[in-house]
């Protein structure tokens, strides 16, 4: 795998209005221990928007690029993403769909979901038993089988990925042609890519254990910068999930993007490609 000069994690937000809180972005460069940063948005608090804006500018630039959030729906398993509903014959055509049907601001996509509520997402005791909302993508049982990650379809409670991943999906959208996205682009020999992060892999491999991956303090950060390689990090204005998810989530990058089992796990078909995407770090 090619090496990258500069590794971005970003926390996101599926949350509606215009600027969110809960979306953090941490850079740090290649080649040198240094702990990730935090990029200051613009306006003191991020909206997709600006993250999309950012990031296009910075296009051409050898970065690797980490969104915490799920880049398509699960496919193999039933034959669509959302049976019944419009044909989306891969994630590429998923990704349209959302974005041609959800009118929220700032690349939301909640509209979307509640238009399907109780026919493919769970969002409360009156869509039925939740349980035959529960379908998960190849990557999200990959390994010893378990279904840890939360599902797409199940838009409740604290756990839920779904809003986050649907707005994400719109910035996909956006993004298509500019910049490759893994695995259903190649990774390109310059410029910027695109993965998908589950933050609590970058956790467990900084030692914290499941259920304590939460970091909320500067001494906490740092022992589990240390435990990846990296130097101690600059003082937080605000120690909060999202800002020390999105630097250890970089710092992790930065050690383990030239892995080569990371960029072709065994599980990885064409059709899982091209349909569900994977999450980097499932081997």
């Amino acid at each position: 795998m090619r090496a990258f000069d500069t590794f971005v994690a970003i926390d996101w937000s599926g949350a509606k209005g215009a600027r969110h809180r809960g979306i953090a972005v941490a850079l740090c460069h290649g080649g040198t221990a240094a702990a990730p940063a935090l990029v200051a948005p613009p306006g003191g608090i991020w909206s997709r928007t600006a993250v999309l804006g950012w990031l296009l500018e910075r296009c051409d630039e050898s970065m690797l690029v980490g969104f915490d959030f799920s880049f398509s729906a699960p496919f193999v398993a039933r034959g669509a993403h959302l049976p019944g509903d419009v044909p989306t014959p891969d994630a590429r055509a998923l990704w349209r769909l959302v974005d041609a049907t959800s009118d929220d601001p700032d690349l939301g996509a909640a509209s979307f979901l509640e238009a399907r509520r109780g026919r493919h997402f769970y969002m409360g005791a009156a869509d039925g038993a939740k349980r035959d909302f529960l379908h998960w993508r190849a990557c999200e049982v990959a390994g010893d089988g378990s279904t840890k990650p939360s599902t797409v379809y199940d838009a409740i409670g604290a756990a839920q990925v779904a809003k986050a991943s649907f707005a994400g999906m719109r910035l996909l959208r956006r993004l298509d042609g500019h910049v490759p996205i893994w695995p259903f682009d190649a990774a390109p020999s310059r410029g910027a890519l695109v993965v998908e992060i589950y933050t609590a892999i970058a956790a467990r491999a900084a030692g914290l254990r499941k259920g304590r991956s939460k970091i909320r303090d500067a001494a906490a950060l740092d022992a589990a910068l240390a435990h990846i390689g990296s130097a101690p990090h600059d003082p937080l204005a605000r120690y909060d999930d999202h800002a020390t998810d999105a630097i250890l989530t970089a710092a992790w990058l930065r050690a383990h993007a030239t892995e080569t089992a990371l960029w072709h796990p065994a599980g990885l078909t064409p059709q899982i490609a091209a349909t569900e995407g994977w999450t980097f770090g499932v081997a």
